[in-house]
């Protein structure tokens, strides 16, 4: 077991690591893990899933001619498209709306694959097949061996290699005192875009709007995303060098490796966005547990800060 996935193994509510950690030690779990293999026998499969889950739906079947949607339109799609002839539904633990959604697609005579990390999810019973994949324990909402483990199915990237480049290269640039920024715009290569989301949302659930982020494509960022300049506004380039948009004095590069694929994507990004939640007060920490009251209570199910 690695030094990052002992601190998983170990923390409580009042040492809770930062999300960098996280993905140091998922990309551990996965050196030494087997990772399963997804085959999708439909033709045009409706992907669903909430959040993260969705997100990393549509970066595993980017190339799928698959239809998408979330918690709030998957009835609409299952009632409306007739070409649809399959569901997969990513859900990390198969819990809230994942049971929903699974058990109308049934009632619609839909085949359902299910992508979880829980062998014990509600959402089992309505599967006709599922995914099992490993994942390390980690606070709620982090999900980042979750649905790392699915897109490293996908790419079969190597992650030794990753943590490698994460070591030998990220780990070591010269990061600007990130507390100075409240107001950050991440610019990503664009065979990445389907990242964007997944980072979208880990700023959400790390610092709600506490911190204000855009996060775009270099050539959607050409586009008028930029029309009003902010102040103190830090300039973050993945992959390639931003020499036009913001203050030069306010420009951040992270390289990526030779023929990066979206897990070595997804895991410098959240190493990167770990290095910002260091600089800044501890606000997930702060909330996650009154928050858990509340999600238990809107769910009408026991959920836990941490999940083991």
């Amino acid at each position: 077991m690695g030094k990052n996935q002992k601190i998983m193994q170990n923390f409580s509510i009042k040492t809770i690591p930062t999300v960098d950690t996280a993905v140091l030690a998922a990309l551990e779990l996965f050196e030494s893990t087997k990772i399963p293999k997804i085959k999708i026998p439909y033709k045009r499969p409706l992907v669903v899933g909430s959040g993260n889950a969705i997100a990393t739906g549509q970066i595993i079947f980017k190339d799928y001619d698959a239809i998408f949607a979330t918690e709030s339109s998957f009835k609409s799609k299952l009632k409306n498209i007739k070409a649809i002839d399959g569901v997969v539904l990513l859900s990390a633990r198969g819990e809230k709306h994942a049971p929903i959604i699974a058990k109308f697609a049934k009632s619609k005579n839909k085949k359902v694959i299910l992508i979880t990390n829980n062998k014990n999810a509600s959402a089992n019973s309505f599967a006709d097949q599922i995914y099992l994949f490993p994942k390390n324990r980690e606070p709620y909402t982090y999900n980042t061996s979750t649905y790392m483990g699915p897109i490293l199915g996908f790419t079969k990237e190597d992650p030794k290699k990753i943590m490698q480049f994460i070591n030998k290269s990220t780990s070591k640039i010269k990061f600007p005192n990130f507390k100075k920024y409240k107001r950050f715009y991440l610019m990503i290569p664009e065979e990445f875009e389907g990242i964007i989301r997944l980072l979208n949302v880990k700023f959400i659930e790390l610092f709600a709007r506490q911190v204000a982020r855009d996060i775009e494509t270099f050539e959607n960022t050409k586009h008028a995303t930029t029309v009003v300049p902010s102040t103190n506004e830090l300039f973050i380039s993945f992959g390639k060098k931003n020499t036009t948009f913001g203050d030069p004095k306010h420009r951040l590069h992270i390289p990526l490796p030779k023929a990066a694929n979206y897990a070595a994507m997804m895991a410098i990004g959240y190493f990167v966005i770990g290095q910002i939640q260091k600089a800044h007060p501890p606000f997930f920490k702060k909330n996650i547990v009154t928050y858990m009251k509340r999600a238990s209570k809107l769910f009408k199910k026991q959920m836990n800060p941490i999940v083991e």
